[in-house]
């Protein structure tokens, strides 16, 4: 078996807010190996984000450690090792929807083809007619979407969602998880999605559960 992708071993998170202590994770450990497809659910405000931000090294531990074996140290993991599909799009807002999307392959050294790539990855989920338009152009379901087509970029190992579908209505929302996993079917890329839509938990590999902080990774099986 290959190295995980990401590891954490009793990673743990505490916030400190207005002179109090606040234990967002408790000593989670887990393992991501390539091709998984991995649902975290649990209600708002259990610790969805947080984990995903630790293993995305968007933030450290308070207690316990991250790794990501696989993939090196943190300061290799982007551009082009992981890309992260924040619960905003956060595109940013002077650039049009191609230019969002070309930015990992920019960042990467990529110049030469990131016109192309980005472009394949929005017609890949229908936005091709999108690609002039500026981000406050955009619907809020629209902008999440671009989002999903700048993380489909390149050949990242590992793609972390946080509530993907939350802004875009049911139909809408099976059709474009449809397009991702269609997209990563030829691909060994990782993904783990944080949701409370247990559709969208029925169409990953294992579920994962979180509750006040407490990560339970009993495998379970999607449809």
């Amino acid at each position: 078996m290959t190295s995980p992708v990401v590891e954490t071993i009793d990673a743990a998170r505490i916030f400190h807010r207005g002179g109090r202590s606040f234990e967002a994770l408790r000593a989670a450990s887990c393992r991501v190996f390539l091709g998984e497809r991995i649902a975290i659910l649990g209600p708002s405000g259990s610790g969805k984000s947080t984990l995903l931000h630790l293993l995305g090294g968007l933030d450290r531990p308070t207690s316990g450690r991250v790794a990501w074996p696989e993939l090196g140290t943190n300061l290799d993991l982007r551009p082009k090792l992981i890309a992260i599909v924040p619960q905003s799009p956060s595109l940013v807002p002077w650039l049009s929807t191609v230019e969002n999307v070309e930015l990992p392959a920019l960042l990467g050294g990529e110049p030469r083809t990131a016109r192309h790539q980005a472009m394949t990855s929005l017609e890949n989920l229908g936005l091709a007619n999108l690609a002039k338009r500026l981000p406050q152009e955009l619907s809020g379901g629209q902008a999440q979407r671009v989002a999903i087509a700048r993380a489909l970029m390149g050949d990242c190992k590992l793609i972390l969602a946080d509530e993907p579908t939350g802004q875009i209505d049911g139909a809408t929302a099976a059709a474009l998880f449809d397009a991702l996993l269609t997209h990563l079917a030829s691909r060994d890329a990782a993904l783990v999605v944080a949701t409370h839509d247990p559709a969208v938990a029925a169409r990953m590999g294992r579920s994962w559960r979180i509750d006040h902080g407490v990560l339970d990774t009993a495998a379970a099986t999607g449809s």
